[in-house]
């Protein structure tokens, strides 16, 4: 059950990107960030009742509601047209809460994979915080990263679980080259949108000194 909730993550976190990209409306995507949002509320606190109550089994279970309260956060502020400061802040602790998550998966459970994609998931939150409390222009930036990840640590990660094939040692191998390609990908639309910002100050600086 946990799978189908990370899969419909996936389709979530990719509508978001669209609509960051301005190709869809933030409306209509607030309202499938409703859907998901229940969805991923609903899951885990089901599989936290009928789990083993182990703290390791209920602290991985936990990480589901960070997605879920998210979903619902931003398909409520989509929906009625709130100012995005609330969403920003609130993704700024989940960020931080992620990054502890990654560290766990490192080093208690080893899980290189788990690590990465925790830290990418982190990296997505963080800039979340800087565009909703900061106001920061970077929406095409986000939506970018967002993409990407919306398949490499939701989609294709929860289709291979489903088939049950993700644990294997050599998926496990492909997917940390994967993420790691990705990450390398972030650093080249980060370089880009530092260079478009310095050209866009430049040509500002020209028009006001002419």
């Amino acid at each position: 059950m946990g799978d189908v909730g990370l899969f419909l993550s996936g389709a979530a976190l990719f509508l978001n990107s669209i609509m960051l990209f301005g190709k869809a409306d933030g409306r209509s995507v607030g309202y499938f960030n409703l859907f998901v949002g229940v969805l991923q509320v609903v899951i885990p606190f089901y599989l936290i009742v009928i789990s083993d109550q182990q703290h390791w089994t209920i602290f991985n279970l936990a990480s589901i509601f960070l997605f879920g309260l998210t979903y619902l956060f931003v398909g409520v502020t989509n929906v009625n047209g709130l100012h995005g400061s609330g969403l920003g802040y609130y993704s700024l602790w989940v960020s931080i809460i992620a990054v502890l998550y990654a560290v766990v998966s490192f080093l208690k459970f080893h899980d290189t994979v788990g690590s990465l994609t925790w830290a990418a998931w982190a990296y997505l939150w963080f800039l979340f915080f800087l565009s909703g409390a900061l106001n920061k222009r970077i929406d095409v930036y986000i939506g970018k990263v967002a993409f990407v990840q919306s398949w490499v640590t939701l989609t294709f990660p929860a289709l291979l679980s489903l088939a049950g094939v993700w644990k294997t040692q050599a998926v496990s191998l492909t997917w940390t080259y994967v993420l790691l390609v990705s990450f390398v990908y972030f650093i080249i639309c980060t370089i880009q949108l530092v260079q478009s910002s310095q050209k866009k100050e430049e040509r500002l600086e020209v028009q006001a000194a002419s």
